[in-house]
């Protein structure tokens, strides 16, 4: 059995001799003729090349030196093994890879001088593939084959590479820079554009409001306006048909109903004269009042709106000039916005006060327009009516006279009753109440010019009474007895 060689299947053996071609057997075992033929082996193993190469000039001139690792074997086929027998038969594994190394550096160095740093530093592995496809076809000619080829690193002398990523590096920071301030910028304008859309909705929705309450305000006045005009008129027809009937039942009073309704009349004039200032005072003044207010603290916000944001746009030009594109929109974006928001608050405040002082003038002109229909009335009436509302005030002024009895809790009088006798004590106290209201009438003319006496006599229907003989005064009541004094009570 001396004549059987086994080989492993890292191994290839080669038997020569005889007049034919060498056997190859790879992973098994071959019977060899002892003296005749001779067998040997070839290694198939992977081999492990560092293939550095130092100082080499690039197509821009500059030196780098490149470190690369390449994975080289035999071939598996039947051509290659028989090609690196005929290379390599007889060599140890380090000479073969001796030779493979060389090779791949002359090529790596042939590619080198070919291209530029930017493109060896950028894209490696189109470099090593590169290097791998030029050397590929020297290493099939040796019969061998390349497993793998990688560019571990790259270098320079002269710092071109170092200056090539402070470059790149400025660069990146810049367009990083440029990136941020574009974003905020359309941060700010996007946001800017928000707050627009969400003030044009308030204000428009405020305007809707406003709009609202003054029709409302407006269509309320016009129906008091009608209510208080039928009123006036209804209380005016009432007021005149009570007046023709108390003429016909009670021409026994008439006296004392002119005098009440004289007095009546003039209050109602001064009552007249006072609602009209009343409203001038409470009510159109204030409103135009307001209303030129309002309209002048809209017009101040929206100055110093408008001051205020020119006054941001110069500092943030002044303060960040190195920035100036995003802090000019920034600005011009804050500027816009706060301009739209006093526009918006002005307009609104506007049509409030429009719409209150709308309101308040149409409720003005409702009540001045009634009075001056009831006015209108009691002149149409004529004295007749005059008389009517002096009737209807008696009472009270009547009231009014005797107010400070009604207060007084107690009443001490000391008379022997004069030698006059004009009497005392209670009946004193009633003559002098009769005395004041019977001069009324003359008051009434003193103060008005209207003498009721004379107007009650000259009514249709009315009889004058008797007068008494000699020109007499009528008697004054009788005076009240002794024993009704009043007493401490």
């Amino acid at each position: 059995m001396a004549g059987f060689h086994t080989v492993g299947p890292n191994h290839a053996l080669i038997v020569s001799g005889g007049s034919k071609d060498p056997r190859l057997k790879v992973g098994g075992r071959m019977f060899v003729l002892p003296i005749i033929q001779r067998a040997q082996m070839l290694s198939l193993e992977v081999m492990t090349l560092q293939v550095n190469t130092a100082r080499v000039y690039t197509k821009e001139g500059v030196s780098v030196s490149v470190d690369g690792v390449a994975q080289v074997k035999v071939g598996r086929s039947e051509t290659a093994i028989r090609t690196a027998a005929e290379q390599f038969l007889g060599k140890t594994v380090p000479q073969i890879a001796e030779v493979a190394l060389q090779t791949l550096e002359g090529q790596q160095r042939a590619i080198l001088g070919t291209m530029t740093v930017e493109d060896i530093y950028r894209d490696r592995v189109a470099f090593a593939k590169q290097v791998r496809e030029v050397a590929a076809t020297d290493m099939t000619n040796m019969g061998l084959e390349i497993v793998s080829f990688s560019i571990r690193d790259i270098q320079d002398e002269q710092g071109y590479l170092e200056a090539l990523g402070v470059r790149r590096t400025s660069e990146v920071k810049r367009d990083a820079s440029i990136g941020e301030a574009e974003a905020e910028r359309d941060a700010g304008i996007k946001a800017a554009q928000a707050e627009q859309s969400r003030q044009a909705a308030r204000f428009a929705a405020d305007t809707a409001i406003a709009e609202s309450e003054r029709d409302f305000q407006t269509q309320k006045a016009s129906y008091d306006q009608q209510v208080n005009a039928r009123r006036a008129e209804a209380e005016l027809a009432y007021t005149l048909q009570e007046a023709k009937t108390r003429q016909q039942i009670r021409q026994e009073e008439l006296q004392v109903e002119v005098v009440e309704r004289q007095k009546q009349i003039e209050v109602q004039q001064q009552e007249i004269m006072r609602r009209e200032r009343e409203l001038d005072a409470t009510v159109r003044r204030p409103a135009e009042a307001e209303r030129d207010q309002m309209e002048l603290l809209a017009e101040g916000a929206r100055r110093r709106a408008r001051v205020e944001a020119e006054a941001e746009r110069y500092k943030l030009q002044t303060v960040a000039e190195g920035e100036r594109d995003r802090v000019v929109a920034e600005a011009q974006a804050q500027a816009e916005a706060v301009k739209l928001q006093g526009d918006a608050d002005a307009a609104a405040i506007r049509a409030r006060g429009t719409a209150e002082a709308d309101a308040t003038r149409a409720q003005g002109l409702a009540e001045a327009e009634a009075m001056t229909k009831k006015a209108d009335a009691w002149k149409q009436y004529g004295q007749a009516a005059m008389i009517q509302q002096l009737f209807e005030s008696l009472p009270q002024v009547a009231d009014a006279v005797a107010q400070p009895l009604a207060k007084t809790d107690s009443i001490v009088v000391i008379s022997n009753g004069g030698d006059n006798g004009a009497g005392a004590g209670a009946s004193k106290v009633t003559q002098d109440v009769s005395s004041t209201i019977a001069q009324l009438p003359a008051l009434v003319q003193s103060l008005t010019g209207i003498d009721l006496i004379s107007s009650l006599k000259n009514l249709p229907g009315v009889v004058p009474a008797a007068a008494p003989p000699n020109g007499a005064r009528p008697e004054p009541a009788a005076a009240a007895s002794p024993q009704d004094e009043p007493t401490a009570q």
